[in-house]
């Protein structure tokens, strides 16, 4: 099943991961959008602010003449596709694994390696691989290449995200317990078809059909029924290719350095050279003006669109984000089963404060778990607007008494909080800042501890995860199904929450067929998630993507990441 993108967000993401546009009007001048943010994210448009001056570019910059230098947050190392789950590696396997179709601005799809078509029952997909489409050898991608995709996440040993099994391909269970070594539903029609035979109408099965394929030339050598975690050991180290771009060195904490595929199906990228370089919010913005780094995602708010402005080299991508920024509640822990213990904690959080003081009117608050982009939202819920009495009201409603410290206890437990933030990272820098003395207040012990980004999301995937809380942030994909993050045992429900109204909705909006119909199941949905809280939701913000002006052809939207033209990108001379 797709998964979504799990994002770090160094305020908004000093490398977060979905560009925009290159079109749209200009951006606010510094202030103009403070007191009206909510109408400039019911715009999708990306707007652009061009540099004006490319003259000032620096010579680190100017005499970069065949390799472009993008800066994102340290990645695992898990460059498979199949495989990773932040969406550093994400970049980097996009950048060399090519996609059977992509994702349009609009968020519908394009012939990429293949085409997809769907049968009229909705039951089977008929992928077909474009002619003289190649691994970077000059081997042909086939059918072979797309089956082998499919064991391996069908595999009962398979560790990543994805969670084929809600696709419900015929005969799938059969390999995953090892009964058989085919998928029933999977057909090899020829080298370059593949048909995709489902037990039930799945309306968001065309973008799982739309995935990356693994080369079975070179994961096959790693790889046999039952050990679908073995292939850990090549995570790091791919060497057969498919996209713009091809793995030359990686060097951990540091950078990845690519060099052109010359068999890449839409021909060789015009920048011979791509290094993936690690920053972080501390160094993003002094690397984009020194000219060090070419391409990087920076907090969007008033003083940084200005200063990047007043360099007058660098053009910026401001766009809303098709994703949102989620406080997380461990639902494992006792006190945090109590529905009315959640809902009191998002009532007694200033999550505006917060916003504002990150994002100074480039963001707004949410209550859903879908941000404004999509079709499937609506705002026809519970505010949680900030209100210590409602907080105080809930929490003696669920049994909380304050002690003489004036910290809550019930059954000889304190109402404690124990927040993982990552850091460096400016929006946990305001939830600490504020949460402590809201929390405070209405008698909630908050115990922040720090750590980087890695080290928390370790924390979070361990099952007995000793934390209560956590930001985070997701990406989403064009297609509002959750269900690996809020279905019971979803692949990415790594908090342990279970609903099981939420459950059935979910099921029934993968079986409606009509846009429509699956529109009131989401939003009917969104209302139970409203009232349940698996998460605090705490924004969705514009986000911002500084260019420099040398470098050409940058085409995205909110659905449409950067890497989809990597090899379309020029360096002007």
């Amino acid at each position: 099943m797709k998964r979504n993108k799990l994002l770090t967000t160094v305020a908004g993401v000093a490398t977060l991961a979905i560009t925009l546009t290159a079109c749209g009007n200009k951006a606010p001048e510094q202030g103009d959008d403070a007191k009206k943010p909510e109408g400039d994210l019911n715009n999708k448009a990306t707007e652009v602010i061009k540099a004006e001056d490319p003259s000032k570019n620096p010579e680190a910059a100017k005499n970069r003449k065949d390799t472009i230098v993008i800066g994102i947050d340290a990645p695992d190392g898990i460059f498979n596709p199949a495989y990773h789950e932040s969406q550093y590696d994400r970049y980097v396997a996009d950048s060399m694994f090519a996609y059977i179709s992509y994702v349009k601005h609009d968020g519908t799809l394009e012939d990429g390696l293949g085409s997809i078509k769907p049968s009229e029952d909705g039951l089977s997909y008929t992928i077909t691989l474009k002619d003289g489409v190649k691994w970077s050898d000059g081997t042909p991608i086939t059918t072979e290449d797309l089956e082998f995709s499919f064991f391996v996440k069908a595999d009962k040993a398979y560790d990543g995200p994805s969670d084929i099994s809600a696709l419900k391909i015929k005969g799938l269970s059969a390999y995953h317990d090892g009964t058989s070594d085919k998928i029933e539903g999977i057909e090899k029609v020829d080298a370059k078809t593949l048909k995709v035979t489902l037990e039930e109408v799945n309306a968001s099965a065309i973008y799982d059909m739309a995935f990356q394929p693994l080369p079975k030339a070179f994961y096959g050598q790693h790889y046999k029924q039952g050990e679908g975690d073995k292939l850990q050991a090549v995570h790091r180290t791919p060497e057969l290719f498919s996209g713009p771009y091809k793995l030359k060195e990686y060097k951990e904490g540091q950078s990845v350095i690519l060099e052109a595929n010359e068999n890449f199906f839409q021909g060789k990228a015009k920048i011979p050279n791509l290094i993936y370089k690690v920053t972080n919010k501390n160094t993003a913005m002094q690397l984009l003006e020194t000219g060090e780094v070419d391409i990087n995602a920076l907090t969007v708010s008033a003083e940084n669109v200005s200063q990047i402005k007043s360099k007058g080299f660098l053009d910026q991508h401001i766009y809303p984000t098709n994703g949102y920024g989620y406080m997380a509640f461990n639902h494992r822990k006792p006190a945090l089963k109590d529905v009315k213990v959640r809902q009191a904690i998002a009532h007694a959080l200033n999550r505006e404060a917060i916003v504002q003081n990150v994002y100074k009117g480039y963001a707004n608050v949410i209550n859903i778990p879908q941000s404004k982009v999509s079709w499937a939202y609506t705002d026809d819920v519970e505010k949680y607007e900030f209100d210590k009495e409602k907080a105080n009201s809930l929490l003696d409603e669920a049994g909380w008494k304050k002690g003489s410290d004036g910290i809550r206890e019930k059954d000889g437990n304190k109402l404690s909080i124990k927040f993982l933030a990552s850091t460096p990272n400016e929006v946990n820098d305001a939830i600490l800042a504020i949460a402590k003395g809201d929390f405070k207040d209405v008698g909630i012990e908050f115990l922040p501890e720090q750590m980087d980004f890695n080290t928390v999301r370790a924390k979070v995937k361990q099952k007995d995860g000793d934390y209560d809380m956590y930001f985070m942030a997701w990406g989403l994909t064009p297609d509002p199904d959750p269900t690996t993050i809020f279905k019971t045992g979803g692949s990415q429900n790594e908090i342990g929450y279970s609903n099981a109204k939420v459950d059935e909705l979910i099921e029934k909006g993968l079986k409606a067929t009509k846009q429509e119909d699956r529109k009131v199941i989401y939003q009917e949905m969104y209302k139970e998630l409203n009232r349940d809280l698996p998460y605090i939701f705490v924004y969705q913000r514009r986000d911002m993507w500084v260019v420099n002006s040398r470098i050409k052809n940058v085409d995205v939207s909110p659905y449409r990441d950067f890497t989809i033209d990597l090899g379309k990108y020029e360096i002007e001379q």
